[in-house]
Formats: structure tokens, C-alpha cells, sequence
């Protein structure tokens, strides 16, 4: 089974609005799920560091780096309005569902893309704007333009634009950068693949319809379990490293150890299941599902028990 590329509908189909864009609507193009893992990591990655800003600059950088995610996100629904007319789950938003000008979506996406970046810069420093500005470019272009539709990889490679924000956050209280933020961005950047193919299981039709090659669409539903696995087990083994490199206390060890066997239990239930029909789980509790809304938590649970071992206990 092969995605097929789709008819782009950038230049054939022109807007033709049905209702007007409404607040809720603007505020959707910022993918506000999205952003709210974003900004936890950030914060995440704030609060670890030696030194924290004042409280007013502090939000004004978790606020950028929200800023700068939605704006991230808002170009991406401005490219993929053809595929999102597509599919089943993304057909309701603004721009596929022609409550928004794609052309205004597109100007509001790289307007807050370059007042997040340059507010940054003005309450933080050089080095939190820029790697803001490179995670921006490369959620954008790197992976929304160039990777997205090309490879079955798109989501390894592109998974680095939304593991920066830990290191945002650490540059914008410091102005530098340390081995732990570094291992924080490790940790979302393995978490990502498992994350998504896990909902690219159940969403399977969604991206064949739409010819997105997402890996069960190319190498089918049981190589993307196995990789499942594959990469639960790195992700735990690089959860671990905070305590090695003695970074983290007892309660994030314990915490990496316990979330990190519940995953892999979500991984092996994945990957035991064999109900597949064109990548799609016919068992009533899809483990596939299942897996994708654990992964959620885990990566909340996990960055929430380093940020109290760092601040409270350490």
C-alpha cells in the first residue's frame, strides 16, 4: 500500500468563503493542543536552569515561544490546506472548511512568527531568539514543505522542531546551553516518532486518501509496529541519562523508570495486536489509540517530575 500524491489545490481552487473568521477560528490556526505540550516543555526547560529571569520576562519568553509555535503552526495549515480538505480529521478547519482566507492565514502565521522572534530577542537574548527562529523555519519549511510529503521519515526528522523548546527555555533564563537541555530536546525528538505513528495506525485511510507516505502507508502497519517499539525503547533508554549523568534525583529516576515500562507495555500491545485491515486496528480497544494518548501523558508526567526533582528537590 502507497500514498499517491495528491493535486495540489494552492493555485486551482480559489477561496470562496462561507461564514466569516471568527476569534475561534484564528486561535485554531495556532493549533492550541499543540501548543500547550510546547509551551510545558519550554518552561520546562526554564525552570531547570541555575538562574530564572524575573517573573515578567519569564512570561513574556513562555509567551514568545507559544507565539512562535502557533505561528509555526498556522503556516503549516496554510501549506496543507489541500490535504486537510482531504482528511477526515483536519476537513473541519478554518481554511479547508472556507471560514479564512488562506492569504491572510498565511500573513498572520509569519507576522507572529517575526514578532515572537524579535520580542524574544528583546526580553531574553540572541541565542533563545535564534534557536525560536530555526525551530519556526524548520516546522515550516523543513518538515511541513519539504519532508512531509517526500519521505516516510518526515516525522524522525521533523520531529526536532518540537523538541527546541526546552532549549529555549534554558537559553532565554541563561543565555547558553547545558547538557541537560540538551538531553530534554533527546527525549521529544525520540518520543515523536512513537508518538505519531501511533496515530498514524488509526489514521491510516486519512493519509492514504490524502497521499501523505507516513510509514504505514509505505512499509505497512506491521513494520511501523515494530519501529513503535523500536523507538520506545531508545526513548526510555535516553530518559535514564539525566539520573547517569547525575542531572536528576530519585524521583525523576523513579519516574523515568516507571513511565517509561508503562510505554513500553503500550508499545508491545501495539505491536501484539494483528488485527490490521489497510492499517486500521478492528479490535475495539485500538492499542494503537491508546498508545498515542499514554505518549501525551507520558512526556507531561516525565518533564513535571524533572522540574519538581530539579526545583523542589534538589
Amino acid at each position: 500500500m502507497r500514498a499517491e500524491p495528491v493535486t495540489s489545490i494552492h493555485q486551482s481552487t480559489p477561496f470562496v468563503p462561507e461564514e466569516g473568521a471568527t476569534m475561534a477560528d484564528w486561535l485554531a490556526l495556532l493549533k492550541p493542543r499543540v501548543i500547550s505540550l510546547v509551551v510545558f516543555t519550554g518552561a520546562a526547560g526554564m525552570a531547570v536552569a541555575p538562574q530564572w529571569p524575573p517573573v515578567i520576562l519569564a512570561f513574556i519568553d513562555i509567551f514568545c515561544i507559544c507565539i512562535g509555535a502557533g505561528a509555526a503552526g498556522a503556516i503549516n495549515m496554510w501549506y496543507d490546506r489541500d490535504i486537510d480538505a482531504i482528511m477526515r480529521r483536519t476537513s473541519v478547519r478554518p481554511i479547508p472548511d472556507h471560514r479564512m482566507d488562506p492569504d491572510r492565514a498565511l500573513t498572520y502565521g509569519i507576522v507572529l512568527s517575526v514578532l515572537s522572534v524579535i520580542l524574544l530577542w528583546l526580553a531574553s537574548n540572541a541565542l533563545a531568539a535564534a534557536i525560536l527562529a530555526f525551530s519556526i523555519f524548520f516546522y515550516a519549511v523543513i518538515y511541513t514543505i519539504w519532508l512531509k510529503r517526500r519521505t516516510p521519515q518526515n516525522i524522525v526528522i521533523g520531529g526536532a522542531a518540537g523538541a527546541f523548546p526546552p532549549m529555549i527555555g534554558y537559553a532565554a533564563a541563561t543565555g547558553t546551553l547545558h547538557l541537560l537541555p540538551v538531553i530534554m530536546f533527546a527525549i521529544v525528538f525520540l518520543w515523536t516518532p512513537p508518538h505519531f505513528w501511533s496515530l498514524s495506525l488509526y489514521a491510516c485511510k486519512d493519509y492514504t486518501r490524502a497521499g501523505i507516505p507516513m510509514l504505514p502507508v509505505v512499509k505497512g502497519p506491521r513494520h511501523t509496529r515494530w519501529q513503535i517499539l523500536t523507538y520506545t525503547v531508545i526513548l526510555v533508554a535516553a530518559s535514564l541519562v539525566p539520573g547517569f549523568y547525575h542531572l536528576a534525583g530519585p524521583l525523576y529516576n523513579m519516574a523515568a523508570g516507571l513511565l517509561g515500562l508503562g510505554f513500553l507495555i503500550m508499545a508491545l500491545g501495539v505491536l501484539r495486536d494483528p488485527q490490521d485491515r489497510d492499517g486500521q486496528s478492528l479490535t475495539v480497544d485500538k492499542p494503537a489509540r491508546r498508545a498515542f494518548r499514554y505518549s501525551l501523558l507520558y512526556l507531561f508526567l516525565l518533564f513535571l517530575a524533572l522540574l519538581i526533582d530539579r526545583v523542589f528537590l534538589s
